[in-house]
C-alpha cells in the first residue's frame, strides 16, 4: 500500500505547478506550493503513509464538519436545519449573492462559509471561552490527539482579514438566521479554521465518519449514526465546493477540502484518508490532491457509487 502511495505522490506532483496557494489569507500565503502527502486508516487501524505526511497545517472549511456534527448534537435537527438549508450552493464558497435573492434567507447548506458561521453561532456554552474549549476538545477526540492548537499567526490572519465573513455574519444577524452575538461568532468561526493538523489527523476524523461514528480501537459510540451519515452526505453534494458534482463522477466518495489545502475523505466502512497539498485550484480545492484521490480511487475502486 505504501508503494503505491509514494507512487501516486510521486506520478501527480507535478500537478502543484498548476495552481497556487492561498493568498487572501497572508499567512497562508507562507505555505510551500510543492508539498504533496496522503495518510490512509483503514478499518483495521492500519496506517499508511507518503510524501510530505508529516506536515503541519490548518484545517479550515473542513471544520465545518465537525462544527455540523456538533450543532446536531447540541440542538434539535428541525432548528438547525431551519437556520441552514441542505441544497448545493453552485457558488463559490464565500458567495454572499444567495442571502439576499433566497426567499428564505438561509444559506444553502452548512459547507459555504455562510452557512457555516450559522452552524459555529449554534455550538452551545456559557462564554466564549467554554465554547472554545468544548470546540477543540471535541477535534482532539475525533482525531484521537490531544495535542491539537489553534493556530494563533493563522487566526489573527483570519481575524485580520475576515471583512466578507463579517458582512455575511451581520447580514445573517439581521435577517433572524443568528440569535446570538455575532463578534462572539465570528471569534469562534476564525478559531475552528486555525486548527492545526495533519493528514493523519485528517485521515483518523475520516474514519471515525467511514465508521458511522464509532471508535474503532474502543467501540465508542462518539457520533450518532444518522449524524455521521449526514455529514457524509453532505460531504458527496456540498464538500468539495462548486466542484463537487466533478469531484462525484471522478472520485466518488465522500470529501471536505479546505484552502489551507488538506481534503478529508471518507470511504463508508473501509478508510479514512486525508491528503495535503497546498497548492490551490480557481475553486479553492488542492489541484494536486484531487488527482491523487483520483488515481487513488481508481486504483482500488473506492467510488460509493
Amino acid at each position: 500500500m505504501e508503494n503505491m502511495l509514494s507512487d501516486i505522490i510521486v506520478s501527480n506532483r507535478k500537478h502543484t505547478a498548476n495552481g497556487q496557494v492561498a493568498t487572501y489569507i497572508p499567512e497562508l500565503k507562507k505555505a510551500n506550493g510543492d508539498d504533496l502527502g496522503i495518510c490512509i486508516i483503514d478499518k483495521y487501524n492500519n496506517i499508511y503513509c507518503a510524501g510530505d505526511y508529516d506536515k503541519k497545517f490548518t484545517i479550515q472549511s473542513i471544520s465545518k464538519t465537525i462544527v455540523l456534527a456538533m450543532a446536531l448534537m447540541d440542538n434539535e435537527w428541525d432548528y438547525v436545519f431551519s437556520k441552514v438549508g441542505m441544497e448545493p450552493s453552485g457558488d463559490p464558497f464565500n458567495s454572499i449573492m444567495k442571502l439576499e435573492t433566497n426567499d428564505t434567507k438561509i444559506p444553502c447548506n452548512p459547507m459555504i462559509n455562510a452557512g457555516a458561521i450559522v452552524t459555529t453561532s449554534l455550538i452551545k456554552g456559557k462564554n466564549l471561552k467554554d465554547k472554545e474549549e468544548r470546540m477543540l476538545s471535541f477535534f482532539r477526540k475525533l482525531a484521537k490527539n490531544d495535542s491539537l492548537q489553534i493556530n494563533n499567526s493563522v487566526y489573527e490572519s483570519e481575524k485580520l482579514t475576515g471583512d466578507r465573513n463579517r458582512a455575511m455574519a451581520y447580514l445573517l444577524k439581521n435577517d433572524g438566521i443568528i440569535e446570538g452575538d455575532v463578534n462572539e461568532t465570528l471569534e469562534l468561526y476564525f478559531k475552528q479554521c486555525s486548527i492545526e493538523v495533519s493528514v493523519v489527523d485528517l485521515a483518523r476524523i475520516g474514519l471515525l465518519f467511514a465508521n458511522y461514528g464509532i471508535d474503532i480501537e474502543t467501540g465508542e459510540r462518539v457520533i450518532s449514526e444518522n449524524i455521521s451519515r449526514m455529514i457524509k452526505t453532505f460531504m458527496v453534494t456540498c464538500g468539495m465546493y462548486d466542484a463537487s458534482g466533478e469531484f462525484a463522477l471522478k472520485v466518488g466518495i465522500p470529501a471536505k477540502s479546505g484552502v489551507g489545502g488538506g481534503i478529508m475523505a471518507s470511504v463508508p466502512n473501509r478508510m479514512g484518508i486525508g491528503v495535503f497539498g497546498p497548492s490551490l485550484d480557481k475553486k479553492g480545492n488542492s489541484i494536486a490532491g484531487l488527482k491523487v484521490l483520483e488515481d487513488l480511487a481508481q486504483r482500488l475502486s473506492l467510488s460509493i457509487f
